[in-house]
């Protein structure tokens, strides 16, 4: 995910409020949401800041914020390199809006600490020993 002055370059088949619905829709069925956002595609603070809004308006469980790394030549550049002080600064902006398990940093991907954030929502070993 990224901002939305930047899906469309970043993501072409994809549009922003196509994401916000199906993060609404799971959600609407007592689904647990997860999304991430990636940083570096030349997005502006009050962009990032605005993103993680919306996705707390959807009451989104799990974000995960990292930094873009170009995969190939045929991908967006890296625009720049997010600071470990950004990143703990959008985890302290999601948390304050209410989003329950934010995991920010350059390395983070969306399946960090996947498995501690499962047992969290009742999902993994944990929860099948209980059922």
């Amino acid at each position: 995910e990224t901002v939305e002055r930047l899906q469309r370059p970043v993501r072409k088949t994809a549009t922003y409020e196509r994401t916000l619905a199906v993060l609404r829709h799971a959600k609407n069925r007592d689904i647990v949401t997860k999304s991430g956002i990636m940083l570096g595609l030349g997005e502006e603070h009050s962009e990032i800041a605005q993103a993680i809004k919306d996705l707390a308006d959807e009451k989104l469980d799990i974000l995960t914020i990292g930094q873009y790394l170009q995969p190939s030549n045929e991908h967006a550049p890296i625009a720049r390199w997010a600071t470990p002080e950004e990143f703990d600064e959008w985890k302290e902006l999601a948390l304050t809006l209410g989003i329950g398990v934010v995991e920010s940093g350059p390395l983070v991907r969306s399946s960090y600490h996947a498995e501690e954030q499962s047992e969290r929502f009742g999902f993994g070993e944990q929860a099948a020993a209980s059922a």
